[in-house]
């Protein structure tokens, strides 16, 4: 990658016993949305901190801008727009005075100030507010207002640690394009922390895969699946009228068919995998059995396959931790199953 923004290079951070984060390699590009993704307590918040310079690498480095962050903390801190989970204003101001108390901390002239701050509110949506006080404001409106607090010092890289926690799927939806089309119009670089795997999907342009501190993979999407799932990467779910009776017949003759590796039959549902797309002929077939299809759906693999799909390999490889890791990866994917 020519002239990353920010770079992790064998990032590292102990916290007396505990590895926190384990010798992180990463590189972000200017533009790029990424998404860190993992569970709480994977050591996210703990790798935004190092990358701000608000903590201590034990070991490697974090540059921002070609800026070490550690070394040079304020520098980094110029060019770099943060905003936590948790946005907190003065309830009695209007969304224009806070904007326009934080312009003036970062030093945007007096003549200029109010303007500024009001251009951003509309920038963010949030003109219809300006004169509200933030006190009434919903976690959506005061996390808009969080993002525009973070624009108003012009910053060329923006962090977000989980900032659709707690708002309703709409707020959501709404906050993401925010986010895209900032990305669109100023050419920002942006690193959203979050483990809602179907949110980041939405928005990232590349991902990182976050688990115990330790970076399991990174890429898009289409790479991430391609390399997890190159043993049969296109799947085809049929639907019949009625559930299958002789599942183990209808396995074996599919099965014969070139290309299929494998089969799985759930009532009246029936997924075949393999490597090459042969959807005409899969549907040929059950014509031909007799079978009343009543839909056809090529599957394409999305993040919650592929975290698994690591999540397990990473338990294969951590044996000795088997029974803590399958008590984590019920409580993980517990929350994050579709609702």
């Amino acid at each position: 990658m020519e002239h990353p923004i920010i770079e992790m290079n064998g990032l590292t951070k102990y916290y007396g016993s505990l590895k926190a984060v384990d010798n992180l390699h990463l590189s972000i590009g200017k533009g790029e949305i990424f998404g860190l993704l993992g569970p709480n307590g994977a050591g996210k918040s703990t790798t935004i901190l190092m990358l701000l310079g608000l903590t201590e690498p034990s070991a490697g480095e974090a540059r921002i801008c070609g800026i070490n962050a550690s070394r040079n903390p304020i520098p980094v801190k110029r060019k770099v727009g943060y905003m936590p989970d948790s946005v907190g204003f003065y309830n009695e101001l209007t969304a224009l005075e806070n904007l326009t108390y934080i312009g003036r901390l970062n030093g945007i002239p007096e003549t200029t100030v109010a303007d500024v701050a009001r251009n951003m509110l509309e920038e963010v949506g949030l003109g219809a507010a300006i004169h509200k006080k933030t006190g009434v404001f919903s976690r959506g409106m005061k996390q808009r207002l969080g993002l525009a607090e973070v624009l108003i010092k012009q910053p060329e890289v923006i962090i977000l640690d989980e900032p659709t926690l707690g708002i309703d799927p709409t707020g959501v939806r709404d906050f993401l394009e925010l986010i895209r089309q900032l990305n669109e119009r100023q050419g920002l670089t942006i690193l959203l922390s979050s483990h809602h795997l179907h949110q980041v999907q939405q928005v990232c342009n590349r991902v990182g895969i976050f688990v115990g501190g330790r970076l399991l993979a990174e890429g898009n999407i289409e790479t991430l699946a391609a390399n997890l799932f190159q043993a049969a990467p296109y799947v085809v779910q049929v639907t019949v009228k009625t559930p299958v009776g002789d599942t183990g017949a209808l396995e074996k003759d599919l099965l014969q068919m070139q290309a299929v590796s494998k089969v799985t039959v759930d009532g009246a549902v029936v997924e075949i995998s393999g490597q090459e797309d042969i959807t005409p002929g899969i549907v040929r077939f059950f014509v031909g059995k007799g079978f009343d299809v009543t839909g056809v759906q090529q599957k394409s693999y999305g993040l919650d396959e592929i975290y698994q799909q690591y999540f397990e390999n990473n338990l294969k490889e951590n044996t000795s931790n088997e029974k803590s890791g399958g008590l984590f990866q019920r409580s993980f994917f517990g929350r994050f199953k579709k609702r």
